[in-house]
């Protein structure tokens, strides 16, 4: 035992010596540096005479704490973050030294000044890190080389370690299956932080007490054919997460192949055959992980020898490999499932959409009770920082392989561990938020729905949760239930068929026809009112002539319309007294407050007029343009019925337009506009963009002379159905130039998507291209 004195003046030269301290009871670890030792450099281990009269540097990038007087508050070392600290890694540890540089005007640098003392420093303007080397420059030949003991050794103190974790540390029993490796500690584990099943309170749901579990394969974690089998020693074999290797080779042994070809989409994951790899004793590693914490699952790891086909823990095409689980259980004399076992399938989020539409509502975890919000894929994340160190792994013995795969994952397991109270505090607040909204958003529900109507909900989802596990299809009543909107064309033909529409009563033979002609007159005036807007003051003879000569064949039509109007509105219609006095308005609602086109937006200084017919202005004899009134007093009123069924259709049509289009211009900036390298193709792929934001436009202002027209004719259930189109409706998704951004998953597609319109199309290429 040293004073404080004598105790410097010993370990003058000894910086890596560890020292202890007696506190009146016992000897506690402590350091050098907490008893005020410094090493001096340049003077033979005594201070700089020059020292007192420079200013230190302080490094403000660094976090840094003042020392104070007393060291015994500081935490025990190796890591003393102080500013006039160096820490030096030597081989017997890491150590927090107080370095003080010689500052005489002929003195080296500070970096050359550690190297004079055996150390190589991490940088070299301001060193703060340095390491010491023991090796001869002169005769490397002659320094012992000991890397296989080192890998031997770290075998050893690894083994050692996760025995002393898992309190083996004075036992002669040998660890049970997976009994060394970490697991999670939020997740139920009856008879830890669960009661056990005997013990469970009946009241609380069974998914409480549930674990959820994900599974995935990783085939870039490889492994060659050992080169000398017989010289290798198993530590761990099947004490942490890699499977007891003997176990598993007698059950791939006696499991029989159970080739099929997938019912779902083409997953190369079903179909693909094995492929053949003559150099590889594993062509990579499959496992298990918590679904919410992502900790992996001791004793569950195992190799893939035969392809991906033959692994038992595929999640991603879960709805191909559950069909087969219990009966590939069953003929295995290794494995089981306990008796009352619920196994419910799940596809992960990113992986289902992958999938047959009927997968997503039979395995998303969304529609899981219990399974909370979760993506299902936090295994790739799991991979990810295992792959690092996958390609050292590639030529390791088998053993050596496992330990080492072995430690990452408990590795991964525990600094999960120590920084899950944050997360779980984090998440509890989230969580109460989100209950206080779900029962405000509930309350509101039972205020407006019919409670009859919540009531058969709730039984539905009761059974369909019932009977998941023994048929899929039982999920299916989650799936969106939409009939298929009828389209123009469709009304009209069921109008004609009808009695009403096709002479009956007091309509007119073919006057369903009539009024689809007068629709489609409007939307010609629409389009022709766009055309002649575009214009502008510098437009050519060729574009003149091109509009006189389609107002020539628009005013023919009006013409023609307008001739027929008297045989469908009887002989009581004059055609002057009651629509002489309205004005025609096209609104486009997708601006905001609305685009209006009147006669001031059109003005003739830059088109030639023709002053004896301006067809796009006219109003043509429509129920809607007459008003109810009107028809009431003609004795026609069942011709409104007819325009409100036609309106319909083309709203329907119009929709089901947009949706394509929008479609169309999202697929042309994933495609054209994004891949632009050069001004040339940038400016050739928005003039194409720009055509289609054309239509759009157009289409817009048809829905949006819809929508006016439904009100003019009171269908006012119509018009809570067909709502107002906003301007940022029409704007393509950013999830079209970057799928996995962050916050896509609580965002919503505006209302018309989830109108089922189909238009007159039965299919459409960029629609698919879209979706």
């Amino acid at each position: 035992m040293f004073c404080i004195k004598c105790c410097q003046d010993e370990h003058r030269r000894l910086p890596f010596h560890k020292i202890s301290k007696w506190n009146g009871s016992f000897f506690e670890a402590t350091s050098l540096t907490k008893i005020d030792m410094e090493f001096h450099l340049g003077h033979s281990g005594l201070p700089c005479p020059c020292l007192k009269d420079i200013h230190e540097w302080e490094d403000l990038e660094e976090p840094t704490c003042e020392l104070s007087s007393d060291y015994s508050a500081i935490p025990e070392l190796p890591f003393l973050h102080a500013k006039e600290c160096t820490t030096v890694i030597d081989k017997s540890g890491v150590h927090s030294l107080l370095i003080r540089y010689c500052k005489c005007p002929n003195a080296a640098s500070p970096d050359r000044q550690l190297f004079a003392m055996g150390m190589f420093p991490a940088s070299f303007s301001r060193p703060k890190s340095a390491f010491t080397r023991m090796t001869s420059s002169t005769f490397p030949h002659l320094v012992p080389d000991r890397y296989r003991e080192l890998m031997r050794v770290g075998r050893q103190w690894r083994q050692l370690k996760l025995l002393k974790w898992n309190g083996f540390a004075h036992e002669r029993r040998l660890p049970d299956p997976g009994e060394l490796a970490l697991f999670c500690p939020t997740c139920p584990q009856p008879g830890i932080n669960a009661p056990q099943l005997a013990e469970r309170d009946s009241n609380h749901p069974d998914w409480i007490y549930a674990r959820s579990l994900v599974m995935d394969g990783n085939f870039k974690a490889e492994h060659l054919h050992p080169t000398r089998p017989e010289d290798e020693v198993w530590l761990t074999d099947g004490r942490c997460f890699m499977v007891t290797r003997e176990q598993y080779k007698m059950h791939l042994a006696g499991a029989k192949e159970n080739a099929h070809m997938s019912e779902c989409n083409n997953h190369r994951a079903v179909n693909q055959a094995n492929a053949s790899r003559h150099k590889l004793e594993a062509t990579g590693i499959g496992g298990c992980a918590c679904a919410r914490h992502g900790c992996f699952v001791p004793h569950s790891i195992v190799d893939f020898q035969k392809g991906e086909s033959r692994a038992l823990t595929f999640y991603d095409v879960n709805c191909q490999y559950n069909k087969f689980l219990r009966r590939r259980v069953n003929d295995s004399s290794h494995l089981s499932i306990p008796a009352g076992m619920e196994i419910v399938p799940g596809i992960g989020l990113w992986h289902v959409h992958g999938h047959q539409d009927k997968c997503y509502v039979r395995y998303a975890s969304t529609f899981i009770t219990g399974a909370a919000r979760i993506d299902g894929e936090i295994m790739e994340t799991l991979w990810a920082p295992l792959n690092i160190i996958s390609p050292s792994a590639r030529g390791m013995s088998t053993p050596h392989r496992q330990e080492c795969l072995d430690y990452q994952m408990n590795d991964s397991n525990f600094m999960k561990m120590i920084r899950m109270s944050g997360f779980l505090c984090r998440k509890y607040r989230e969580a109460v938020k989100g209950v206080s909204e779900s029962m405000t958003a509930f309350e509101k529900l039972n205020e407006t729905a019919d409670s009859a109507m919540v009531e058969a909900w709730v039984e539905q989802d009761r059974e369909a949760q019932l009977h998941r596990s023994t048929d899929p299809s039982a999920m299916d009543i989650f799936d969106v239930q939409l009939q298929k909107a009828p389209t123009r064309k469709q009304q009209e033909l069921a109008l004609l068929s009808s009695r009403t529409g096709n002479g009956g009563g007091h309509a007119k033979r073919g006057a369903a026809t009539w009024i689809a002609s007068g629709i489609t007159i409007e939307e010609l005036q629409i389009s022709l009112l766009i055309d002649i807007r575009r214009l502008g003051k510098h437009s050519t003879e060729t574009q003149h002539l091109e509009i006189v000569r389609r107002r020539t064949k628009l005013q023919s039509r009006i013409d023609e319309f307008t001739t027929m109007a008297v045989n469908h509105f009887g002989e009581d219609f004059d055609l002057d007294d009651d629509i002489r006095d309205l004005e025609v308005e096209f609104i486009d609602d997708s601006e905001g407050e609305g685009d209006v086109f009147t006669e001031s937006d059109h003005d003739s200084d830059h088109v030639p007029q023709c002053n004896f017919f301006r067809p796009e202005k006219v109003v043509i004899p429509l129920p809607s343009n007459i008003g109810i009134k009107r028809c009431t007093e003609l004795g026609v009123i069942h011709l409104v019925g007819q325009e409100v069924a036609l309106r319909e259709g083309q709203a329907n049509d119009t929709l089901q337009a947009i949706r394509v289009l929008l479609a169309d211009k999202a697929v042309l900036f994933r495609t054209t506009v994004r891949p632009a390298k050069s001004q040339a193709k940038s400016t050739r792929a928005w003039t194409q963009v720009h055509s289609v934001e054309r239509v759009i436009r157009q289409q817009t202002m048809i829905y949006s002379k819809c929508r006016a027209q439904l009100g003019n004719l009171q269908a006012h259930n119509l018009l809570e159905k067909y709502l107002r189109m906003e301007r940022s409706h029409l704007k393509a998704t950013a999830a079209v130039a970057d799928p996995n951004a962050r916050g896509q998953r609580n965002s919503t597609l505006p209302w018309f998507w989830s109108l089922d319109v189909q238009g007159d199309s039965v299919s459409s290429d960029w629609m698919n291209e879209c979706l």
